[in-house]
């Protein structure tokens, strides 16, 4: 091929790589979709600017941790700050972060309220749901999964099991607490603030009866 184009006058040289190559102007007509920029985060590494301008940022996985806040938080100097739209919770010690990390909160059926809280009630481990659960018949196997005692019935025989509810801290009579649980990064939950299990213990170690919560859409 080489010694091909090398006999060819030069005029038919440039002809024959313009049509063997196209135009380099020319769009090509196989490329169905424009090529997306690579996403760049302009903060540096180690910043929380950084860690807010990750990509998928706030509805992913990630925790920020600030080391030396978190190590002198505790359950006398800390409040906790839940922010709906974002599907994030800040643990906080006074104006300085702690930790950012995600939840899953009350879905449209059942949002979860908006406004300033106390934690009134810490339960570990023992704590279950009152409300929703799993209904087995009397063999007991599972007959409803996602159950409200309040409009489920149960059969003869069988009985409701509220949902476990690790980590429990409560923030109002009526049921609605932060806990353990499964964290999809969209709202989920009854009402309550299912916390990540990554971090649920931390953030159970940092608080107490009467930490403030508040709760902004």
């Amino acid at each position: 091929m080489k010694s091909f184009i090398h006999s060819l006058p030069p005029l038919f040289v440039t002809c024959f790589l313009l049509c063997s190559c196209g135009d380099p102007n020319t769009p090509n007509p196989r490329q169905t979709a424009p090529l997306k920029a690579a996403h760049v985060n302009p903060f540096a590494k180690g910043t929380y600017a950084h860690f807010r301008a990750q990509k998928g940022y706030p509805r992913n996985y990630a925790i920020w941790k600030n080391e030396e806040v978190l190590a002198r938080t505790t359950p006398s100097n800390s409040s906790i700050r839940i922010d709906l739209s974002a599907q994030r919770a800040y643990l906080m010690n006074g104006r300085d972060l702690a930790m950012d990390y995600p939840i899953s909160t009350g879905t449209s059926s059942f949002p979860t309220p908006t406004g300033s809280y106390q934690i009134l009630e810490k339960k570990p481990s023992e704590k279950r749901s009152n409300t929703y659960g799993k209904i087995y018949d009397a063999e007991d196997k599972v007959v409803n999964s996602n159950a409200d005692i309040r409009t489920d019935p149960v059969p003869e025989g069988g009985k409701f099991v509220g949902a476990a509810m690790p980590y429990w801290m409560r923030l109002t009579w009526d049921g609605v607490g932060m806990h353990k649980g499964k964290v999809p990064r969209y709202p989920a939950s009854h009402g309550c603030i299912r916390t990540y299990y990554k971090v649920v213990e931390t953030v159970y170690s940092k608080v107490q009866k009467g930490t403030p919560v508040s709760i902004v859409q």
